[in-house]
């Protein structure tokens, strides 16, 4: 193991004691995805299974995956990163020889590991109790979920850069839950949107994510869709990666 990975992996099991010292954080990352679920299983039965992609089963599996790597990565990450902030752990961390890339990447294996093991959880199960069958493209579903991961880690820690303390993460996360739930497929899946809707929604951050796993489990629809969902997420995780380098903040604001 090379320098780099021991460093990421000393910081991702010193992230994953505190996570479990946080019982807010921990609900989060546990609990909260398993409620949602069967939240949004109870608004599918609303609509008609004809309007659903791979029938009830299938797109509780589909938006329930998306819903998992939000609550888990996304919402759960910003919460640890403002923590260590306010904390001044970044600060600290920064004065060793760690770069600040591991930083980020330590700080998010265990965010990154837990939602993964979630996602393999509720992809077997829901197979097995839901008689859903295998994903079709496991391969465009895993490359779906490790886009979706990085994807997130990025926009979380971007957020912290408007995000005062742990108490308001809450708060400034929950427009991009919305927005995504509503318009990338979790909650409202897109082929029940009108097309002109569905096709604006095509273009939010967390779109092109969802058509891999999507994909991934339903099959691989036109090679230009595909191609379009691969140029979404690259887009975005660009600026994202951009925006962090320019806001993220490693210390509190004086």
């Amino acid at each position: 193991m090379n320098a780099t990975a021991r460093r990421m992996t000393s910081l991702g099991r010193a992230e994953l004691t505190l996570l479990g010292r946080n019982k807010n954080n921990l609900f989060i990352a546990l609990l909260m995805p398993l409620l949602m679920i069967f939240v949004l299983r109870s608004s599918l039965t609303k609509m008609s299974t004809d309007d659903l992609p791979g029938g009830m089963a299938g797109a509780t599996l589909i938006g329930g995956t998306g819903l998992v790597l939000i609550l888990v990565v996304y919402m759960g990450l910003t919460s640890a990163l403002v923590g260590r902030r306010e904390e001044l752990v970044l600060k600290r961390l920064r004065t060793g020889e760690i770069r600040d890339l591991e930083i980020l990447g330590g700080a998010a294996l265990p965010s990154a590991a837990i939602a993964l093991l979630q996602c393999a959880v509720l992809t077997v199960g829901g197979a097995l109790a839901l008689d859903v069958p295998a994903p079709r493209r496991p391969d465009l579903l895993v490359l779906g979920l490790l886009a979706a991961v990085a994807l997130l880690a990025g926009l979380a820690a971007l957020t912290t850069a408007f995000t005062r303390n742990v108490e308001s993460a809450g708060l400034t996360t929950l427009p991009f839950f919305l927005v995504s739930a509503m318009g990338s497929g979790l909650m409202v899946p897109t082929d029940v949107l009108p097309d002109l809707v569905a096709d604006v929604c095509g273009y939010l951050p967390f779109s092109g994510v969802m058509e891999l796993v999507r994909a991934g489990w339903l099959g691989a629809p036109d090679a230009m869709d595909l191609l379009a969902s691969a140029r979404n997420t690259l887009i975005w995780g660009a600026l994202t990666v951009f925006a962090v380098r320019r806001w993220f903040r490693w210390e509190p604001r004086r």
